[in-house]
């Protein structure tokens, strides 16, 4: 069976071989941290992955949301940029 054709992103999963961290990519939005990232699969796609923290992460009220796999990519670049704009929306849509 050949295998599909690369496009932008992809459904499914896969497990991880390594996780890029993309230090240059963390920023703050509304109250939160954001910090998107990527991490390779075997077969050469791109995982978005997202790590939120509101408030002060060293302060006891702090709360963390971690998403991982949030789609596939064919790129790195791909990948953190979906996760960036996906912690966008989310935040924004909790107000």
């Amino acid at each position: 069976m050949p295998l599909p054709a690369r496009h932008s992103c992809r459904a499914g999963g896969a497990p991880a071989l390594h996780h890029m961290h993309n230090n240059n990519s963390n920023y703050r939005y509304n109250g939160y941290s954001v910090s998107p990232s990527a991490h390779r699969l075997p077969d050469g796609w791109f995982a978005a992955n997202l790590l939120l923290i509101r408030g002060d992460f060293q302060s006891a009220g702090a709360a963390q949301y971690k998403f991982d796999a949030l789609d596939y990519f064919d790129s790195e670049t791909q990948a953190v940029g979906h996760a960036a704009t996906w912690a966008r929306e989310w935040v924004d849509s909790r107000g």
